[in-house]
């Protein structure tokens, strides 16, 4: 008996002694380490995980508003559409303001943040606002998660600030999957900020040609000799995106409703992409509206009520003169899979508890 104990014990040894070497989950893997590396020279600072790219925070005098560009997943596949900083050949050469990830609003005290460069880079539009970059207060990396805290002021064409912008991004690293949170607190000065009701807003980005859904009709894409081209059939090789919503709802039926979070999910080449983005419990009117399209904007707007229900409600938002209020999203990158809901659910629980 005491001889088969031992061999029992040995044996047991030995197979745990094999399986850590050879890289079995039984040996624990440290966190991705997440780095910044400051280029404000170049107006922007690179995020690193384990020395990739994953993304940039950079404010081009040509954009009129800071922004993530581009965003890439674990595998180093662009998920964010090029056009018009550096485009792609295929891709749409439309809605030139819709670049990278960013956080603006169409119409506050009558100056238009969001669809300002609607004409082009470098072309500010007669009402356009402008986010300018003022300053990086923190930047912490570290294993598994890093932070960096920015300073903003949204401007008239004037000049004018109406409105100070506070800003904490957090970078996580969850094994195959990227995980940004934006928390961003807009403090008015010494007047009220008026945010009338409009579909152009808030939190969005623009995808990669291929993460769009199936769409027929007359396109522009961006040709191979540089110039915009119009597509009058445009194929749909290779373009795979669908939407699902946190309520149920599919593809474009999730345009102007309400969800607690939006999945578009889809493929670039042979790599399965699931790109979310959660609400957070403590935002206004959550849980928000999405200004999801097919043709490859994936916005939340908590402020667009009329254009989302035809008139039947309405919501003009304002912040008091000296008063604040925050806007939490959280957006979640994976590659390899599809996310299945209750692994966004879990997700997104974690945020609603983080903030």
């Amino acid at each position: 008996m005491k001889n088969f104990i031992s061999i029992l014990l040995l044996t047991v040894i030995f197979t745990v002694s094999c399986s850590t070497k050879s890289g079995n989950p039984v040996q624990k893997n440290k966190s991705p380490k997440i780095e910044f590396i400051d280029k404000s020279s170049d107006n922007r600072i690179d995020v690193l995980i384990d020395g990739k790219h994953f993304t940039s925070y950079c404010w081009p005098d040509l954009v009129y508003k800071p922004i993530l560009f581009p965003i890439f997943t674990s595998a180093g596949t662009e998920i964010t559409r090029g056009f018009p900083i550096k485009p792609r050949t295929g891709e749409r050469a439309d809605h030139p303001h819709h670049t990278g990830m960013w956080l603006t609003y169409g119409d506050v005290n009558s100056s238009d943040f969001w669809g300002n460069g609607s004409k082009g880079l470098g072309n500010q539009n007669d009402n356009g606002g402008v986010i300018k970059h003022m300053e990086v207060e923190n930047l912490s990396g570290g294993n598994g998660e890093g932070s960096m805290a920015t300073v903003e002021s949204w401007t008239n064409k004037s000049g004018k600030e109406l409105l100070k912008e506070e800003t904490e991004y957090h970078f996580l690293a969850d094994g195959s999957t990227r995980i940004i949170d934006r928390i961003t607190t807009l403090t008015a000065g010494e007047n009220a900020v008026l945010m009338p009701d409009t579909k152009e807003g808030m939190f969005g980005i623009r995808v990669a040609r291929q993460l769009e859904l199936p769409s027929e009709g007359e396109v522009t894409l961006y040709g191979a000799d540089g110039q915009p081209t119009k597509v009058t059939e445009m194929s749909n090789d290779e373009i795979s995106g669908n939407y699902r919503s946190s309520e149920g709802g599919t593809g474009l039926n999730v345009w102007g409703t309400r969800a607690k979070w939006m999945d578009l999910y889809g493929s670039i080449g042979d790599e399965k992409i699931s790109l979310v983005i959660c609400d957070h419990p403590k935002n206004q009117s959550y849980p928000t509206y999405w200004h999801a399209r097919g043709y490859g904007l994936f916005a939340a707007n908590p402020f667009g009520w009329k254009d989302f229900t035809k008139g039947k409600e309405e919501l003009n938002f304002s912040i008091p003169a000296g008063l604040s209020v925050t806007f939490r999203y959280r957006v979640i990158i994976s590659s390899g899979i599809h996310l299945d809901e209750h692994e966004i659910n879990a997700y997104a629980d974690d945020f609603a508890g983080k903030y």
